[in-house]
C-alpha cells in the first residue's frame, strides 16, 4: 500500500477578507472531494486572507496510479482556483506503508 501526501499553496492576491478566502477554499475542497476519493482540508495560513495552504492525501496499492491521481487533483485544484487565486507550490511525497 502507498500513501500520498500533498501539499498545496494558493495565493489569492484580489482577496481582501477571511469570507472572501473561505469562499474560495471551500468550493475547491468540495468539488475536489466530489470528483476524486481524497481526504482533502486547509492546513495551513487559516488566519491569512492572502494565501491559503490546502492538504490532501490518498491511498492506492499501484504508486504510478497515486502519483497520476495527485497530478490530476493539482490540476483540478489549479484550473479550479483561476481567477480567484494562483497556483505557487505543490509539494507531494509518496511513501510506502508497513
Amino acid at each position: 500500500m502507498h500513501i500520498a501526501v500533498c501539499r498545496v499553496t494558493l495565493r489569492l492576491a484580489e482577496n481582501h477578507s477571511l469570507k472572501g478566502k473561505r469562499k474560495v477554499v471551500q468550493s475547491v475542497t468540495q468539488r475536489v472531494r466530489q470528483r476524486f476519493n481524497v481526504s482533502i482540508a486547509e492546513v495551513g495560513e487559516q488566519d491569512q486572507w492572502k494565501t491559503a495552504v490546502l492538504g490532501f492525501t490518498c491511498v492506492n496499492s499501484d504508486p504510478v496510479h497515486l502519483e497520476q491521481t495527485v497530478g490530476r487533483v493539482v490540476g483540478m485544484i489549479e484550473d479550479l482556483a483561476r481567477g480567484d487565486a494562483e497556483l505557487v507550490d505543490a509539494e507531494t511525497e509518496v511513501t510506502q506503508a508497513l
